[in-house]
């Protein structure tokens, strides 16, 4: 028996073995496959540091490029490090609020999808979202794509983390996919420290050299080669997705070290339309490339131009040195040419020369030719025309020729147009984090939970939820065009709305929602605490609502009639109503007793109110 049970954990750890040397294997190919792609970022990395005399050699790696001559000028005019800086401070504004959209219009769906919504606000507050589609987003602007990854930490009790990911640990099984959807298979490998993956698996590993692509420090420190060999601590831990198929109905996930099988099983988590099980990333291009899985950077498409920038200011430069230098002219054997190359001609030196021989002269340089201002100044426009950055958004100035409000709002405008694929791509990217997020929690939170949360009106409350309170809503962008306009746009066209009327109820007066709304627009939300007290009255009336089952209900004077009203009939036309009325044929009585005591109330304060004027007139 002993002997069977040896043979039996030998095979085990056999059949461990060459699972693992399967998955490097994977792993190893499509890192071969990658390999072009990779040099172009690593080659879009050295342009954004200013490392621009490099080139992608025959084996792929990237390479400086020698100088023909050492006098020659290789000076960097980095165009393309401003333009990306312009781009990412343009691309800080798309920041969407996600909101989730009710499956049908009853009381039930609307309550469980404004739950859910302030979930969304909860969990963005608490992970700083903003910091981490920024971190994202510089990603995609250098490489052309960024990934977040979405997952569930510390068990039942845990909760969802959300980081970014490099495009250098990404690897898909085909290179020509069109997007996450078309993908069959993914790798995330990256360097992991020993002491964590034992932390977290119990399995001690052996370090290994390992390769890492750090283009940002390797093109700050010109280094012949962008790929750093180093941390002999770490090892690869290697993660391989496999979409559900037939064969594997949930899919499967192999986590590997070394040769060590550290995790084998079914893709952890129901992250995708109607409980299916899918990869736990999303994916942000900047530009989308057809017939790429990767999307292409704008730098890609800079660089031709950056070249022949610098090529032409050195070059003119090099005229300028000469026609300021001047080029010598010196009959063979009239002066000591080693003293005069050395030192040239000093103001006020002392040239001697072989008698009866020819007197140095300076050679005729002539004028800078025009060309080479012309041709700067037709690569400066080409810089506008390619990447869509113009002067304007690069140096925040206004055109001379441009003197009305509506002409520079208009190139604004036109500025902004070439930044909104880019925009939408981020929104996209947002909202399926935002559908993940949610599904993960109806997945794993199943005890009770209080999350704390501020409201549109700017009130703060506790909301108390589980998964199961979460259903299969839609998530929608609660705010559109952030790039279109800039706060300083938004309120002018709130103030022009208001003076049309369009913000004004039927009676011509703001009701308290727009007019905190529109404070809360100009920086002001926090002036007003009606809302407040609005919401309160909302809650109260909602708890009405569920009471009435159990018997009567009473009015109160304190009671904002209108609100409780409001709420009253919103629920009496829902399906929950219709539902609860049908077991309780008293429901209905109730409520309409109950509603006719609010209007009464109502009344009585106004007559109330109307009797103390007149009194307060004669008076």
């Amino acid at each position: 028996m002993k002997k069977r049970l040896i043979t039996a954990e030998s095979a085990r750890s056999e059949s461990e073995r060459l699972t693992a040397l399967e998955v490097r294997r994977d792993y190893e190919r499509r890192r071969e496959e990658r390999r072009a792609t990779e040099a172009q970022w690593t080659l879009n990395a050295c342009f954004l540091a200013g490392r621009q005399f490099a080139e992608i050699g025959p084996l792929l790696s990237v390479t400086d490029i020698p100088s023909e001559y050492p006098w020659q000028e290789r000076q960097v005019y980095n165009h393309i490090a401003p333009i990306i800086e312009t781009r990412l401070a343009k691309l800080a504004a798309v920041r969407p609020v996600m909101s989730v959209r009710p499956a049908s219009s009853s009381d039930g769906d609307l309550k469980t999808a404004n739950a859910a919504s302030k979930i969304l606000s909860a969990v963005t507050a608490r992970l700083e979202t903003d910091n981490i589609v920024s971190r994202a987003t510089m990603w995609s602007e250098l490489t052309g794509s960024a990934f977040y990854k979405v997952t569930w930490s510390g068990g039942k009790n845990g909760d969802v983390s959300i980081t970014t990911v490099s495009p250098y640990e990404i690897y898909p099984d085909s290179q020509s996919a069109a997007g996450m959807d078309e993908v069959r298979s993914l790798i995330h490998a990256r360097a992991v420290p020993v002491g964590e993956i034992n932390a977290a698996y119990g399995v001690n590993v052996r370090p290994e050299d390992v390769e890492l692509a750090i283009p940002e420090r390797a093109a700050f420190a010109a280094m012949p080669d962008l790929r750093v060999t180093k941390r002999e601590d770490c090892a690869v831990l290697i993660e391989r997705y496999e979409r559900p198929s037939a064969k594997k109905p949930d899919g499967e996930l192999i986590i590997v070290a070394g040769e060590r099988v550290l995790f084998s099983g079914a893709l952890p988590y129901r992250n995708g339309t109607d409980g299916s099980r899918t990869f736990p990333f999303v994916k942000q291009d900047a530009l989308i490339m057809p017939g790429s899985f990767f999307g292409t950077s704008m730098i890609e498409r800079a660089i031709p131009i950056q070249r022949a920038y610098n090529a032409v200011k050195n070059r003119k430069h090099e005229f300028m040195n000469r026609i300021c230098c001047g080029v010598l002219a010196v009959e063979d054997g009239a002066v000591d040419e080693e003293e005069l190359t050395e030192g040239g001609l000093r103001p006020g030196s002392v040239l001697v020369y072989r008698q009866g021989s020819q007197a140095p002269r300076m050679l005729d340089q002539g004028n800078v030719p025009a060309i080479f201002s012309a041709e700067e100044s037709k690569l400066e426009e080409e810089f506008n025309v390619i990447t869509g950055v113009s002067d304007i958004m690069r140096s925040s100035s206004v055109p001379i020729n441009a003197s009305s409000g509506t002409a520079i709002q208009l190139l604004i405008d036109q500025d902004d147009t070439r930044l909104t694929i880019t925009s939408d791509l981020i929104r996209a990217a947002v909202r399926d984090i935002a559908k993940m997020t949610l599904r993960l929690y109806k997945q794993f939170a199943s005890d009770t939970r209080l999350t704390r949360c501020v409201g549109e009106d700017g009130e703060v409350e506790l909301v108390e939820w589980k998964g199961s309170d979460i259903g299969e809503c839609d998530v929608v962008y609660d705010t559109v065009a952030e790039t279109a306009a800039s706060r300083s746009g938004k309120q002018s066209r709130l103030l022009e709305l208001l003076r049309l009327g369009l913000l004004t109820g039927d009676d011509g007066r703001l009701d308290t929602a727009t007019r905190h709304k529109l404070l809360a627009a100009f920086g002001y939300g926090n002036w007003e605490t009606a809302e407040e007290v609005r919401g309160l009255h909302e809650q109260k009336a909602d708890k009405e609502n569920l009471a009435a089952a159990d018997g009567d209900i009473e009015a109160s004077e304190i009671d904002d009639h209108d609100v409780h009203e409001r709420s009253h009939i919103r629920y009496m036309l829902s399906g929950d109503f219709a539902a609860a009325a049908e077991k309780d044929a008293g429901l209905e009585t109730r409520m309409l007793g109950h509603i006719r005591s609010h209007r009464a109330m109502k009344k009585l304060t106004e007559r109330a109110n109307a009797v103390a004027s007149d009194e307060q007139t004669f008076a």
